[in-house]
C-alpha cells in the first residue's frame, strides 16, 4: 500500500475571465490528487488528513472512495474546509489564493502508527507550511523513514503561504535526510535554491526536477541524469498535472519493486526512462482536460 499524507480541499475554479466571474468547486489539494491519481491507476492506496464534517469534506472523501482509495486513517473535524481560489492565465497555467484559517486540515496529528501494508508514503504542498499540521505531518515523515518506509516529498510551494520564506527553506533542507524521493518543479526548485546534487548528497536517492511542456529529468545519487520530452498536448490547464507525476512515479517505481532506496540507486537507463515517459504521458492526460481530472490505468495502459 502507498499512503498519501497530507492536505484535501476545494478549489474554485473561475469559469470566465475578471475577478467577479463565476467559481465552480473542484475537488483538490496536492496529496488529495495525488492519492486520487495513485487509486486511479490502480495502487493499492490510503490517505492520511484531516477533513470537514461538512458537506465539502463529505464530497471530498466520496472522491476518494470512488477512485478505490482507503479512507479509514482519515481524521475529521467540525471546522470548515480549506478553499483555494484559482487564477488561470492564458496558457492554462494556475496561481491560487487561500482560505486557511480554522480549517479542518491544520488540525492533524500524527497518527500512532501506519498501515501494515504500507510500502511508501507521499508528502506535500501546504500541509508540511500550515501549523499546527506541518509539524505532525513532519513527525510522520521523520518516523516512517526511521521505519525504512520509502518516503516522497514535493514541496510544491505555494509562496503566498510561506511567511518566512528562509525558515522554510531551512526546513526543507531539514527534511532531505528522511526523504528517498525528491520531486519538484523547475520554479520550486529556483525558489528552494541550491541544485539536485546539494539535494542528493543531503539525502535523497533520486531527484525528477519537472520542466511543464519540455518533460522530466532525473538526477540519481549515483551520478546519472536522464531526461524525457514532454507529451504534445493540447492543454487546457495543467491543474494537478504534477500531483499526476507523483502518482505515475510511485505507481511505476511499485510496479518495478523499486520502492526503496537502494532500489533507486540501481535502475538503470531503461527503467528511469520508462518510468518517465510514463509520467510524462500521465500528466500530459491530466492537462488535456479541465481540472485536477489524472487519468484511469486503462487510458494509459501498463507501465
Amino acid at each position: 500500500m502507498i499512503v498519501v499524507a497530507g492536505e484535501a480541499l476545494i478549489d474554485l475554479v473561475p469559469q470566465g475571465t475578471g475577478a467577479l466571474a463565476g467559481l465552480q468547486p473542484a475537488l483538490g489539494g496536492g496529496p488529495y490528487n495525488t492519492a486520487v491519481s495513485l487509486g486511479r491507476l490502480g495502487s493499492p492506496t490510503a490517505f492520511c488528513s484531516r477533513t470537514s464534517s461538512d458537506a465539502f469534506g463529505e464530497a471530498l472523501l466520496d472522491g476518494l472512495r470512488a477512485a478505490g482509495v482507503d479512507v479509514s486513517a482519515v481524521q475529521r473535524g467540525i471546522e470548515p474546509t480549506t478553499l483555494a481560489v484559482a487564477t488561470i492565465d492564458e496558457k492554462g497555467s494556475a496561481a491560487y489564493s487561500f482560505y486557511v484559517e480554522g480549517t479542518a486540515d491544520r488540525l492533524f496529528t500524527a497518527p500512532s502508527e501506519l498501515p501494515a501494508q504500507v510500502r511508501a508514503i507521499s508528502f506535500g504542498t501546504c500541509s508540511l507550511v500550515l501549523e499546527p499540521g506541518a509539524s505532525a505531518y513532519e513527525e510522520l515523515m521523520r518516523s516512517a523513514a526511521a521505519q525504512g518506509v520509502f518516503t516522497a516529498l514535493d514541496p510544491n510551494i505555494r509562496a503566498g503561504l510561506i511567511p518566512d520564506p528562509d525558515g522554510y527553506r531551512a526546513r526543507f533542507k531539514s527534511w532531505l535526510p528522511s526523504v528517498s524521493l525528491l520531486k519538484l518543479s523547475e520554479e520550486d526548485a529556483q525558489w528552494l535554491g541550491g541544485t539536485p546534487r546539494e539535494w542528493l548528497d543531503a539525502g535523497p536517492a533520486a531527484v525528477v526536477i519537472t520542466q511543464g511542456g519540455d518533460g522530466l529529468t532525473v538526477f540519481t545519487r549515483s551520478g546519472a541524469v536522464y531526461s524525457v520530452p514532454g507529451e504534445e498536448v493540447d492543454v487546457v490547464d495543467t491543474i494537478g498535472a504534477g500531483d499526476t507525476v507523483n502518482a505515475a512515479l510511485l505507481h511505476g517505481l511499485a510496479a518495478q519493486d523499486a520502492l526503496s532506496a537502494e532500489a533507486l540507486v540501481g535502475l538503470d537507463a531503461d527503467g528511469w526512462t520508462r518510468l518517465l515517459r510514463f509520467a510524462a504521458r500521465a500528466a500530459a492526460i491530466t492537462c488535456s482536460r479541465a481540472g485536477a481530472e489524472p487519468p484511469f490505468a486503462s487510458e494509459l495502459g501498463d507501465f
